[in-house]
């Protein structure tokens, strides 16, 4: 029987981060705008008030800052060190999956399931960065059985 044997793919932490970002963006966006189904969310737009707040430039503004800074973690997983990358991706992701399980505290169901795969993509993006690769200590690495041969023979 041929098995057939797939190549592995290894994905750097970077894209793996990244992707997770981008993955809870879209899952954050399209709960939003499932909400705008809802009658009383509606209603509640046509009053000029959305969860509690008035809708004027100061909510559009932090509104706009909220979503902003998950958007700008796509690229800064790819670019920023790695030291400074784990650091702010493990505290904003805790952050915002705080303000998602709240948010969701009382909400319809859609928005319960979309809430709880958006917290799961952010436990992800703090389990990839607390677990990132290191590298080996330069003085550490293994010598290749050839390579030792050679120096001792």
């Amino acid at each position: 029987m041929n098995e057939t044997k797939f190549e592995p793919a290894n994905v750097n932490v970077r894209i793996k981060i990244a992707a997770l970002w981008t993955s809870m963006l879209f899952v954050f966006a399209y709960v939003d705008i499932f909400s705008l189904y809802r009658p009383d969310r509606l209603a509640a737009l046509e009053a000029g008030e959305i969860g509690g707040f008035t809708v004027n430039q100061s909510f559009l503004v932090g509104s706009t800052a909220y979503v902003v800074i998950p958007s700008v973690m796509v690229i800064c997983a790819l670019i920023l060190r790695p030291r400074l990358n784990r650091i702010v991706n493990i505290a904003l992701s805790v952050m915002y999956a705080a303000t998602i399980i709240v948010g969701a505290i009382g909400e319809w169901s859609y928005y319960i399931l979309g809430s709880a795969i958006e917290a799961a993509l952010l436990v992800a993006i703090v389990y990839y960065a607390w677990t990132w690769p290191k590298q080996p200590h330069p003085a550490r690495r293994p010598v290749a059985p050839d390579a030792h041969a050679a120096v001792v023979g």
